[in-house]
């Protein structure tokens, strides 16, 4: 760490120092017409914004995953872009505010998706944390359990030995009819 500050304080003189040797000499002894080229280039990089280099989603490659092989092995999946289809449940707040996983509440709401190995009721694969921006969540907030989704996502974090997973991109295939609560 020491290094690095001292590799840091070099290279801040040098510029500063860099920096002071142009302009005096800009001011002396070059021809005006070099002179003023420099001064423009200097003026045109200081002047410059700075770009960052953005990796625009369109290029990311998705694994398409079975939700059961996720959660069976998270790490194989960790860092990894994912997609998944599924039957979704309801939307959450399971994993919110989880200090090792962190997605605030105020700014997410998590949802879950139906477990695809059982097929006479609903049991929801809480294994698997899917997180989702809450202004696109709103936007689905009609949404029935047991329409068909699919979703593109990262897989950010394996805490407790789940899948925590921040949704790209959302989609509504299929929707199911709404079902009746019976009393």
């Amino acid at each position: 760490m020491k290094n690095i500050k001292a590799i840091m304080v070099t290279l801040t003189a040098g510029i500063l120092i860099g920096g002071f040797s142009l302009s005096y000499a800009t001011q002396t002894s070059i021809p005006s017409k070099t002179m003023e080229a420099a001064q423009t280039a200097m003026e045109a990089t200081q002047n410059k914004p700075v770009q960052k280099s953005v990796t625009p989603q369109s290029n990311v490659n998705y694994l398409e995953v079975a939700p059961l092989d996720l959660v069976a092995s998270p790490e194989r999946y960790y860092n990894r872009h994912i997609k998944v289809k599924a039957k979704f449940d309801k939307f959450s707040t399971l994993g919110l505010d989880y200090a090792p996983a962190m997605r605030s509440s105020e700014k997410f709401i998590s949802f879950l998706i139906q477990r695809p190995d059982v097929a006479d009721h609903d049991v929801p694969l809480s294994e698997m944390k899917i997180f989702m921006n809450r202004t696109e969540a709103e936007k689905h907030i009609d949404m029935n359990s047991g329409d068909i989704i699919e979703f593109t996502g990262k897989v950010f974090s394996t805490a407790l030995g789940d899948v925590w997973v921040d949704v790209e991109k959302f989609t509504v295939i299929s929707t199911a009819p709404k079902t009746q609560n019976k009393k």
